[in-house]
């Protein structure tokens, strides 16, 4: 049976981020894709020009009527925009227990705009973070999210996790790819366990919409049932191969997007 994967985000026209990018990288890792938009951009590989927001009630409209007639394996959460988008999604997914959550916390994008308002980051932090099966983070919105400084090593990665998990996330994967070095690592870190994720750092200027990317696919695998730890290897080691291969693709003159179908393409 094919699951079936909700994103609940914003729209990237370009294709590399957000639904599009939820979309594409769900259908790649073996999942029937929905979606429930938050907000509208206006951007390109150069950045973000324009935000539109959805009415929050509208955004819950979505949400429920994806609900009321189809059934949803896994959930996977992106832009959130503002306080009150982040209450409607919260109140949406009551009574929908047992779902995995996948809540990725974009703030700002890759060429520098604020995505996240101030005033919707303690919602996220109060009534989403204890809805996520797993949190997916990078180090400055790990940061962010915890108000302390960014983290620049691998126990400082643990730390933070840590504290994450005890504002109610059941696990947290902190992206290690703002480290220095060659290698771009990833830790899951659970109330009772640390597992490390290792990849080597791809030279490229082209990771527009990775966190996308990376949470879309392990909502993917989570809904087909497979561990929290197996779903993150089989994530990991797809968006690195999209990354690999993102020169392939000829997207605009900026941060180009990942090649998520790298894998069907001759």
């Amino acid at each position: 049976m094919i699951p079936n994967v909700l994103s609940i985000a914003g729209s990237d026209p370009s294709g590399g981020a957000g639904i599009q990018a939820d979309i594409k990288a769900a259908s790649a890792n073996g999942a029937f894709a929905m979606a429930a938009i938050t907000a509208l951009t206006s951007q390109n590989t150069l950045g973000v020009a324009g935000i539109h927001l959805l009415p929050s009630s509208f955004v819950q409209d979505q949400i429920a009527a994806i609900f009321a007639d189809i059934r949803v394996d896994a959930i996977k959460i992106g832009m959130i925009a503002n306080a009150d988008i982040a209450r409607a999604v919260a109140q949406a997914l009551q009574g929908h227990v047992g779902v995995p959550i996948v809540l990725d916390p974009v703030m700002i994008a890759k060429g520098g705009a604020v995505l996240l308002q101030p005033d919707a980051v303690n919602k996220l932090r109060d009534l989403l973070l204890p809805l996520a099966t797993v949190l997916t983070p990078n180090l400055p919105e790990a940061s962010h999210l915890l108000n302390t400084d960014t983290a620049t090593t691998r126990d400082e990665m643990v730390t933070q996790g840590s504290e994450l998990c005890e504002l109610g996330a059941r696990a947290v994967l902190i992206k290690g790819g703002h480290l220095e070095g060659v290698d771009s690592p990833d830790c899951l870190v659970t109330a009772d366990s640390v597992t490390w994720f290792e990849a080597p750092r791809t030279p490229t200027a082209n990771t527009h919409g990775t966190g996308c990317t990376l949470s879309s696919a392990l909502a993917a695998h989570l809904a087909k049932g497979l561990s929290l730890e197996e779903a993150t290897a089989a994530a990991k080691s797809y968006v690195a191969n999209a990354i690999a291969h993102a020169g392939d693709l000829s997207v605009g003159t900026g941060h180009g997007p990942t090649h998520h179908f790298a894998n069907l393409y001759s």
